[in-house]
């Protein structure tokens, strides 16, 4: 976390700095996609954005990389004591741990509801016992703790033009579209952790199941069944994209430019995996550098735009360095080398 922003959002105890700047590496380190979208919010909203993910990350680790010690008894333990230390972090507003001190600090900060954090803890649970899901409406149960409520936990940091009650399903639906993204990117790796995260009915009706997806993955050969599953299921997600859409005009529109470009990289995922060819058991698909680079430009205008009309109209902008740009959005500064870090 950079001194301006933290200046900027408020946040002057030293500590409750480090443990923000904790979350920012976490987030620079594993959620590359959202870090370069984030470095496009007014720079005062930043920090709190960084509490938000970092947690997430926190949490997500213990899950999925527990270590070559752990076993489901150790992580599950783990779990449960982030969770207790959640539950003080958000009564006390403080943390020993620096992911709970952020996030309890942005949650007062924000009022960010307190339900949302334990319904996200539940999914994080539920990934201990819980290897696949039978439906589709399963799986929705699934998102809703461990992506949609992100969503909602973003709704109050990144502001809205409309009740914040009518932005609030299409900020849970483009959570739950960002992580089922992932989960067609990362089947493979998800079938390595046990897990499946395809619907078996979705997965039953092409003629496919867990073991032609080990199969596939152990062999390194293709199925035209698998094929046809992953593209039935990038259909389902592009679908939930559709019912994010409409969000995104209801955001503060200095907001509008880090979840447009946010959108635009993580449906970039579901470009990839089908120019590859579905080959997500055997790959990882990755959207292309240059791509990366185009849209992160694209951002960083929209930025410029956008705050400088809500100068104009005495809105809220970032700090604006010579010349009108703002100073986190100078051409040539920051577009480069952020765009590089973008996974």
């Amino acid at each position: 976390m950079t001194d301006r922003e933290l200046d900027a959002a408020g946040i002057s105890d030293p500590a409750l700095r480090a443990a923000y700047r904790h979350c920012r590496a976490l987030n620079a380190r594993h959620g590359k996609t959202y870090f370069l979208a984030t470095r496009l919010l007014p720079v005062e909203r930043r920090p709190a954005v960084h509490a938000l993910y970092g947690f997430a990350r926190w949490a997500d680790d213990i899950v999925d990389a527990p270590g070559p010690d752990a076993d489901t008894e150790r992580t599950a333990a783990a779990l449960a004591e982030l969770d207790r230390s959640l539950r003080r972090g958000l009564r006390d507003g403080h943390g020993r741990e620096p992911v709970v001190w952020a996030l309890a600090d942005t949650a007062r900060r924000y009022a960010i509801d307190h339900a949302h954090f334990r319904d996200f803890m539940a999914s994080m649970s539920a990934d201990l016992v819980v290897t696949d899901y039978p439906t589709y409406a399963d799986l929705r149960g699934y998102t809703h703790g461990s992506a949609a409520v992100i969503g909602l936990q973003m709704l109050p940091v990144l502001g809205t033009v409309v009740p914040r009650e009518e932005a609030a399903p299409h900020a849970a639906a483009l959570g739950v579209a960002f992580q089922l993204s992932n989960f067609l990117r990362d089947v493979g790796e998800d079938l390595d952790r046990g897990r499946v995260y395809l619907p078996a009915d979705l997965l039953a009706g092409h003629g496919a199941g867990r073991e032609l997806l080990r199969w596939c993955r152990d062999t390194g050969r293709r199925d035209r069944r698998v094929t046809a599953a992953l593209r039935e299921f990038e259909a389902l997600t592009r679908g939930v994209y559709r019912e994010a859409a409409p969000g995104l005009d209801m955001l503060d529109p200095v907001s509008r430019p880090c979840i447009r470009t946010a959108t635009v990289l993580y449906g970039g995922i579901l470009d990839a995996v089908a120019r590859d060819g579905y080959t997500v058991l055997h790959r990882r698909a990755v959207v292309p550098r240059r791509r990366r680079a185009v849209v992160a430009a694209d951002g960083l205008a929209r930025v410029v735009a956008a705050r400088l009309r809500a100068r104009g109209g005495g809105g809220r902008g970032g700090p604006v360095a010579p010349g009108g740009a703002p100073s986190s959005a100078v051409p040539g500064a920051p577009c480069r080398p952020v765009a590089e870090e973008v996974a």
